[in-house]
């Protein structure tokens, strides 16, 4: 059974949300093809100012670098700030608010007047922190369709909505308890309306498929 109730944070604990928001806020893509490219990640492709959009901007090994620096401000809230800073709350828990705060930084970046990426790569990087195997199983689903059908941003969607279902699957097993079902659970309907083009496209037959060098996931 899945508890229905919700532990917040505390006190000082919204510190550690808020220093995780802010992280999880720095547009590192949109960092890289500014100083690097005199570029507006934002007018360029598909407006996005995450990895996939940046591997555009400047080409694939530094897309690679903005993706690990996405990764890392997912990871970094989960797996030092919560743990460090939780006093009421439990660790994990903390760690999940701040993970899920660093994507919504991601998305909603106070630094470019809130307008941001999807947060794949930094809810990947907080999921990775909370435990691995739901990183891993998630992935094979996102391997699955990106080989399959071929659409990123459907990868994307499905890999991140299978999180849940593998949190929910390994809690007895992880000992993480119910935060993480809740937490992945949000996210996963975060990252899918942040999707919404995609999705629209999908519908629409227009949505590029792996292979076309027009993308806009």
């Amino acid at each position: 059974m899945i508890s229905l109730a919700i532990v917040v944070p505390s006190g000082s604990e919204w510190i550690a949300v808020l220093i995780s928001y802010l992280l999880g806020a720095v547009p590192f893509g949109w960092l890289m093809a500014k100083v690097l490219r005199g570029v507006d990640l934002s007018q360029v492709g598909s407006g996005n100012i995450g990895a996939t959009n940046a591997s555009r901007a400047l080409g694939k090994p530094l897309g690679v670098v903005a993706f690990v620096l996405d990764f890392a401000k997912g990871f970094v809230p989960a797996a030092v700030i919560g743990p460090r800073m939780a006093e009421a709350s439990d660790p994990t828990t903390l760690a999940v608010w701040c993970g899920a705060f660093a994507a919504v930084g991601h998305c909603w970046p106070v630094y470019l007047r809130f307008r941001g990426g999807k947060a794949v790569a930094t809810w990947c990087g907080a999921v990775v922190a909370l435990d691995p195997v739901i990183f891993l199983v998630g992935g094979l689903v996102w391997l699955a369709v990106f080989f399959g059908p071929g659409f990123v941003g459907l990868a994307s969607i499905l890999m991140t909505a299978a999180f849940p279902v593998v949190a929910w699957w390994r809690q007895e097993a992880s000992g993480l308890g119910t935060a993480v079902v809740w937490g992945t659970a949000a996210m996963a309907v975060l990252i899918a309306v942040r999707h919404r083009a995609n999705i629209s496209r999908m519908l629409a037959g227009t949505e590029p498929r792996r292979g076309r060098k027009k993308s806009h996931a």
